[in-house]
């Protein structure tokens, strides 16, 4: 799939889901247009879903925001939000890094899907692409956390497999 083209629309099958986005303050205008545009998707697809938004100082901060709110909260879906602009030391890679594995983790040990769009971009020009151009990745997330929130609805809705697969540790 071509970098400038977005993923088909997804169809909703419930009239009501919440979607939480996090989103860092840190690259506030950048972030901001992620969030206007998720936000914007999020309604044009489906207009009665309720997305609360919560506000971290940056990037590092937003797992524990999505781990805290998946402990107590009730939502289908959360969108992580942030820019991460790299500079002359390794900094924006480790915490790319730290953000992407955490939100991966989160998101297995809940079984809540967790769209990542915490962007490492290698300079300004680049990030403004993606938060404020074709390749706008607000837009992409409300589509992934919709599409992923409607799978996970019609999983839990489903009988269980009698004969499913169960995992195994290797002996080591």
């Amino acid at each position: 799939m071509a970098d400038n083209v977005l993923p088909r629309l997804p169809r909703s099958i419930v009239s009501r889901r919440i979607i939480t986005i996090v989103a860092s303050l840190y690259n506030e205008e950048l972030v901001n247009s992620l969030i206007d545009s998720a936000n914007n998707e999020l309604t044009r697809i489906m207009p009665n879903i309720s997305v609360p938004i919560y506000r971290v100082p940056g990037a590092f901060e937003i797992p524990v925001c999505v781990k805290f709110l998946l402990e107590r909260s009730n939502t289908d879906a959360i969108i992580a939000l942030g820019v991460i602009i790299r500079g002359e030391t390794p900094h924006a890679d480790l915490v790319g890094s730290s953000v992407t594995r955490s939100l991966q983790d989160i998101a297995l040990a809940y079984q809540t899907p967790v769209i990542h769009e915490v962007l490492l971009t290698h300079n300004l020009e680049q990030a403004q692409q993606r938060c404020k151009g074709d390749k706008n990745r607000g837009t992409e997330a409300a589509r992934a956390a919709i599409t992923m929130a409607e799978l996970f609805a019609q999983l839990h809705e489903a009988p269980p497999n009698p004969i499913a697969r169960k995992p195994t540790i290797a002996n080591g």
